[in-house]
């Protein structure tokens, strides 16, 4: 499964191709579905730009994405958008509009309150594992682990070189997660080694302008639309050498 992450916190000014408004939103998460994207993230944003959290901004963002594609739609819930945690509570509970998911970074403080929030209004719930934080440790303990949509396994090494060992050693911090998905990416330059290893192991990934604005060869993507048909076409190669009994390269 590819993910399509849209729009991210990035600044207008770092990509021209970047989708602000909902209704570009909308039309960019269509784009990036016909070209295989099978679930959509985003981060809904005020009128000056600010991700938030607040219904009056989730609510037509949601409608839109929802008139534009027919797959699984989720929403960032990261501290930046709302650092309070008890008022990042509060905002699930008053959302009129549910998204399919969120993403909940497990590190952060009130996670686990955040996920079970989300979880009781029957949102499901992507937890962020980042690498170099201590998510990993507090999720193997925490009790909401069997009920979570998915693990989201995020490598924040940069590094080409280094991202796909960095990406290794976090799936081991993960261990046996009982049958619960892992989805496996990277960001900027780790990005597309990050990829290719969750591809050659068959793991969901996912790409967009929020992670990177580079296509493989190093060209500046015109598009989400673009990012993931590249996507696209390292996860089919990558499972034609598993059908075939290729080796993993490492």
């Amino acid at each position: 499964m590819i993910q399509v992450c849209l729009n991210g916190t990035r600044d207008p000014a770092e990509s021209g191709a970047l989708p602000l408004s909902p209704r570009a939103l909308a039309a960019a998460a269509a784009e990036a579905v016909a070209a295989g994207a099978a679930d959509v993230h985003v981060h809904p944003k005020t009128p000056c730009g600010s991700d938030s959290m607040s219904p009056r901004v989730l609510d037509p963002l949601l409608g839109g994405l929802r008139g534009a594609v027919d797959v699984p739609v989720g929403v960032t819930t990261g501290a930046w958008a709302e650092p309070d945690p008890l008022r990042r509570v509060e905002r699930v509970r008053s959302w009129s509009v549910l998204p399919d998911h969120a993403s909940v970074n497990w590190h952060e403080e009130g996670a686990e309150e955040l996920a079970a929030a989300l979880l009781a209004r029957g949102v499901g719930v992507e937890a962020g594992i980042w690498s170099g934080t201590d998510g990993a440790r507090l999720f193997a303990r925490s009790p909401l682990r069997p009920r979570v949509l998915r693990v989201h396994a995020e490598v924040t090494d940069r590094d080409p070189e280094s991202a796909p060992a960095t990406a290794r050693a976090l799936l081991g911090e993960l261990g046996d997660l009982g049958g619960v998905p892992v989805l496996l990416h990277g960001e900027e330059g780790g990005a597309w080694p990050v990829l290719r290893l969750a591809a050659r192991l068959g793991l969901d990934t996912r790409v967009g302008l929020e992670d990177v604005l580079l296509l493989p060869d190093g060209r500046p993507a015109g598009s989400n639309a673009e990012l993931v048909e590249a996507a696209a076409r390292l996860v089919e190669a990558a499972g034609r050498r598993r059908g075939g009994g290729g080796a993993d390269p490492g």
